[in-house]
C-alpha cells in the first residue's frame, strides 16, 4: 500500500473521532438559550399588527398634546 494512501485514510478516520468526539462534548459546551423546536416554530401562527386610522391616530394625538401641556402646566 503506498504510504499517501496510508496517511489520507489516517486523516479521514481522525476526522471521524474528531466529528464524534465535537458531538458528544457539544451539549456539555453549550451555553445560553436552547434552539427553537422546529416543529413548533412552524405551528405558531403569524400575528398580524393591528392599523389605526388616520382619525384614531390624529386623536390620539390630540390626547397626548393635552396630557403634556397639562403636565407642563403643572410643573410650573
Amino acid at each position: 500500500m503506498p504510504t499517501e494512501h496510508i496517511v489520507a485514510l489516517l486523516i479521514a478516520e481522525r476526522d471521524k473521532l474528531n466529528r464524534a468526539i465535537e458531538v458528544l462534548q457539544g451539549s456539555a459546551k453549550r451555553r445560553g438559550r436552547p434552539p427553537q423546536n422546529p416543529l413548533t416554530a412552524m405551528a405558531a401562527p403569524v400575528k398580524k399588527r393591528k392599523r389605526q386610522s388616520a382619525a384614531r391616530r390624529k386623536a390620539q394625538a390630540e390626547r397626548m398634546k393635552a396630557y403634556w401641556a397639562a403636565k407642563r402646566k403643572k410643573e410650573k
